[in-house]
């Protein structure tokens, strides 16, 4: 196969797995900012509740 028909197959298909992967693709909702921000949140609260020579690890 030729070169430059082997690229441009490829393209077109890397073209239309794109398409599929944004038209698949979950949409972040309201709920789900929230809960993200929320963790930062807490987060943010642990680190500035806990003592500088204890690091904070969240596992979510």
């Amino acid at each position: 196969m030729n070169a430059d028909i082997h690229l441009h197959l490829h393209q077109l298909h890397a073209a239309e797995l794109r398409r599929e992967a944004a038209a698949t693709a979950p949409r972040p909702s309201g709920t789900t900012l929230r809960v993200q921000l929320g963790w930062r949140l807490v987060e943010l609260g642990l680190r500035m509740a806990t003592p500088a020579h204890r690091p904070v690890t969240l596992a979510a």
